[in-house]
């Protein structure tokens, strides 16, 4: 096969992801050159993960523009690295990484848990083509590995109801980066059964949500015109003065090494 025949099967085979796992189903579909760009950065984002000896790191994408509130990336997902068995009695298994991590479905207010290739999780249309990722301390690898491989316990922290600006202290709604960070929460405190019980850890530990300064017109024509935003659940004097707090993934970035529980993020493109 061609590489262009190999590129327009890879588009073809992207458009059917995209529509089952979260973007909006009437989006373009997407060209060669995004699958072509797309797979690329996955390949670099590979050997990076495997020369850093990590077993589980927390990857970022650009998935939207958000330099207007000061932020680089706009998801996070879960990587970890796994074998798959040999192609054949002489060959030895073989290492790859999976991506589990939160996807709004088709622009709605719902969202579910997907488990994807590095190849998958960037055939996505991003708004920028690199990446960010942190390792995260051996305590916390050695915690949340077996949580992410288990597909009862992967979902324990999930709330389908999907709000892309959820409050972090509330469980009527959650969003993606959210769902990742209650997760390595429940992970790292076995007492933790709930989603209220992960916020008050991440309380405990000094997690610091971004605050993005939205005035009533942007939060009308948001609560209007899109089914995944909403701000009921953000306190009525946060949210009248014009403070939105939500889960990014600055936000965990900059907490993991204050919190002992990761590096400094390591960037690839």
């Amino acid at each position: 096969m061609t590489i262009r025949r190999l590129l327009t099967a890879l588009a073809l085979f992207a458009i059917a992801a995209a529509a089952h796992a979260g973007r909006p189903c009437d989006e373009v579909a997407p060209t060669t050159d995004a699958v072509a760009r797309g797979m690329t950065l996955a390949e670099h984002v590979q050997t990076s993960l495997d020369a850093s000896g990590a077993q589980v790191v927390l990857l970022a994408r650009a998935g939207q523009d958000l330099r207007k509130y000061g932020l680089d990336y706009s998801h996070l997902g879960i990587a970890y690295r796994t074998s798959l068995p040999p192609d054949d009695a002489a060959s030895a298994p073989r290492t790859v990484w999976r991506v589990v991590h939160k996807l709004n479905q088709c622009g709605t207010g719902v969202a579910a848990v997907y488990r994807q290739g590095l190849g998958e999780f960037f055939l996505d249309n991003p708004y920028r083509y690199d990446a960010a990722y942190v390792v995260l301390s051996p305590a916390a690898q050695a915690a949340l590995l077996p949580l992410v491989q288990d597909p009862g316990r992967v979902l324990a922290m999930h709330t389908p109801a999907y709000n892309v600006v959820a409050y972090p202290w509330a469980t009527k709604y959650q969003q993606s980066n959210q769902w990742a960070l209650e997760t390595l929460a429940a992970a790292m405190e076995p007492a933790v059964h709930s989603r209220a019980q992960a916020q008050s850890w991440l309380a405990l530990h000094e997690f610091e949500p971004t605050t993005l300064h939205l005035g009533p017109f942007t939060r009308l024509g948001g609560e209007l015109t899109r089914a995944n935003v909403a701000f009921d659940d953000h306190p009525n004097a946060k949210r009248f003065t014009d403070h939105i707090e939500t889960t990014t993934v600055d936000a965990i970035f900059a907490w993991l090494p204050r919190a002992g529980m990761g590096a400094k993020p390591v960037k690839v493109d």
